[in-house]
């Protein structure tokens, strides 16, 4: 049954690509937009997480109607983020520089020129894939972590579509000989790290709950003396894009690693918690980000990270 499934979904996604690469930019991202609301109403169990996330996120900051209409957008817009991935061939053909306007050039100037690579941290948020697409497009020698798809068939899509848009991907699995190759290689390394996974990590304060969080990013830096920069990509009204690239977290070494390693992944966490906050509606809510959670664990958020706990 799991390969049916599979083998429908790959189907799926192949005719559908087919079909955006044939219409103008706006009316795939129209086409889309209307099938992500559809989606939002059909697919009951991914709204009814969306909607508890964002409860647990925000329920004592906005209304109900705000979040049904976060969830709402949100939705709508990974549709819309989707028919760009699909399309980034044609993306890169006409000049991601039409598209893309950028805040922070001096931080993506200064990676520009750091031949040694650094740690580009984002997260589930806005058209990720095409932020990587515009990084390589700009001359910038970047590989991103990721798992792989369980289905094969749309995972090695997925892999091919990155090589054509000049970046490559490693998968988490195996990462660490393959990230330690790329960086001696002068590449930079992306990474997410707003998703309950099964690396090692600690947990930290996000968006108000604690929240199972990668160390990798943390540990690299320390031991490679490697910068981290955040950077998020963010669409705007007029279907246009916004990278942002901020500058080189403030990192903190005292020599205390198990301190360290918290209070640097909690830094690393605020960063992504920041754009979150500014525009809930581009991140994927959908997620199970709050799945493990600490033995005990204080649920006052105002103690931060001076209770946060390593697992």
């Amino acid at each position: 049954m799991r390969k049916i499934r599979h083998t429908l979904l790959y189907g799926s996604v192949r005719a559908l690509r087919g079909f955006l690469n044939r219409l103008p930019r706006r009316m795939a991202i129209s086409c889309m937009r209307g099938l992500g609301l559809a989606a939002f109403y059909v697919l009951i169990s991914r709204r009814r997480r969306t909607l508890r996330n964002l409860t647990l996120a925000f329920g004592e900051e906005k209304s109900l109607a705000e979040i049904h209409e976060i969830a709402r957008k949100m939705f709508m817009n990974f549709s819309a983020f989707a028919a760009d991935a699909i399309r980034i061939p044609h993306l890169i053909g006409n000049g991601l520089g039409r598209l893309i306007a950028v805040k922070g050039l001096k931080n993506l100037d200064e990676l520009s020129g750091n031949h040694k690579g650094c740690i580009v941290l984002t997260a589930h948020f806005g058209n990720w894939e095409l932020l990587g697409a515009w990084l390589a497009w700009r001359g910038i020698k970047i590989k991103a972590v990721g798992a792989p798809n369980s289905n094969r068939k749309f995972n090695q899509m997925i892999v091919e579509a990155r090589n054509r848009a000049g970046y490559q991907s490693i998968e988490r699995g195996a990462a660490t000989r393959e990230i330690l190759r790329a960086l001696a290689s002068g590449y930079s390394i992306g990474v997410l790290i707003d998703q309950d996974t099964k690396v090692e990590g600690v947990f930290v304060r996000f968006l108000n709950q604690w929240a199972h969080t990668p160390v990798g990013p943390v540990k690299l830096a320390r031991k490679y003396d490697l910068k981290i920069i955040p950077m998020f990509i963010r669409l705007t009204d007029d279907h246009t894009y916004v990278v942002e690239v901020k500058e080189p977290l403030p990192l903190v070494f005292t020599g205390n690693k198990t301190r360290d390693l918290i209070l640097n992944t909690q830094i690393c966490s605020d960063a992504c918690e920041e754009i979150i906050r500014r525009y809930p509606e581009q991140w994927l809510w959908t997620m199970r980000r709050w799945k493990k959670q600490p033995d005990a664990a204080p649920r006052d958020s105002s103690q931060g990270t001076k209770s946060a706990r390593i697992l």
